[in-house]
């Protein structure tokens, strides 16, 4: 028997409000589409943790934290990212 708390929590872990894009697209759908092209895992994992808290900055109440958080994870992803070209040359 399913409760209704148990659906809340289910809910909350395994498609939250937060990480609904227009309310139609998971986060996670959407995320994992767009770093399936990155060349190695490093520079998608970064893309994809900006990627989820600029999805999210308008829903969770702390614009401004989640903007400098995926403002981290962006300089992180440059800094690898050129790091890349230089040895690549």
């Amino acid at each position: 028997c399913v409760t209704g708390v148990q659906t809340v929590l289910f809910r909350s872990v395994n498609h939250p409000a937060h990480y609904q894009v227009a309310g139609t697209v998971e986060a996670i759908d959407f995320i994992e589409a767009v770093i399936s092209e990155a060349p190695h895992m490093v520079p998608a994992y970064l893309q994809g943790q900006a990627l989820k808290y600029l999805i999210r900055m308008w829903a969770k109440g702390n614009a401004v934290q989640d903007a400098r958080k995926a403002e981290w994870y962006l300089r992180r992803l440059i800094a690898k990212l050129e790091e890349c070209s230089t040895t690549s040359r």
